[in-house]
């Protein structure tokens, strides 16, 4: 028997996170996100296929699939780079992959989020937004210091929003399906309803889904 949690978290996102919404509010304009999205495998991810099915259809939203781009991973940086410029909000959606990303989004990061545009004397990002949204194979419960894993994914991820620092754009609370290929139909696609009614108004705390997670109610065993 599964039981749906979902928590709400407050996070503060700094001093321009006023000052952006305050200004698409009086514009009357969606924030424009872009959608950085990579697996290797996509085909063999139910959770990341209803997710897309969910959100490529909405007219703020640029959905680039890196693995379906760029299959021999030579990217176009200067693509890349304009795309970044045309968007308020990045978002950057995976599998966790040995408590990481897939290596085309790893290179895409070090590629592409490079010295001069992304970070030192050129910001170019900067007042931007980050948010990574994740699929895990484990249970919530095993990214805890008692768990399989031994740290909370907050901790893995700090790579992730140590590059968003760098760049001096605002990290988002990740948007995390813990358990993604044991949870229910159901559980799969409340979550992208989740996931979608976020992007359409990325700037709603009260659509700031920290997680989705799928635990057992019985027992707590693992997978």
């Amino acid at each position: 028997m599964l039981l749906l949690e979902s928590s709400l978290r407050s996070r503060k996102y700094g001093d321009g996170f006023q000052g952006m919404t305050s200004e698409l509010q009086h514009s009357n304009q969606s924030p424009k996100v872009l959608v950085i999205y990579a697996h290797p495998e996509p085909q063999n991810s139910i959770a990341n296929q209803v997710m897309l099915k969910k959100i490529q259809s909405l007219d703020n939203v640029t959905l680039r699939d890196l693995y379906a781009l760029y299959p021999d991973f030579f990217i176009d940086v200067n693509a890349e780079h304009q795309l970044l410029l045309e968007h308020d909000v990045i978002v950057f959606q995976h599998p966790l992959y040995m408590y990481s990303c897939p290596s085309l989004l790893k290179e895409w990061i070090d590629r592409v989020l490079g010295k001069g545009f992304a970070f030192g004397d050129d910001c170019a990002l900067e007042g931007k937004y980050w948010r990574s949204v994740i699929t895990t194979g484990g249970k919530e419960s095993a990214f805890s210091q008692s768990g399989y894993n031994k740290y909370p994914l907050e901790q893995i991820l700090q790579p992730f929003e140590l590059s968003a620092a760098l760049c001096k754009m605002h990290w988002m609370e990740p948007l995390v399906l813990y358990w993604s290929r044991r949870v229910g139909d159901m559980d799969r696609y409340q979550h992208a309803e989740l996931y979608r009614q976020w992007l359409m108004h990325p700037f709603d705390e009260s659509l700031m889904m920290s997680s989705l997670t799928a635990k057992e109610a019985a027992d707590g065993n693992g997978e």
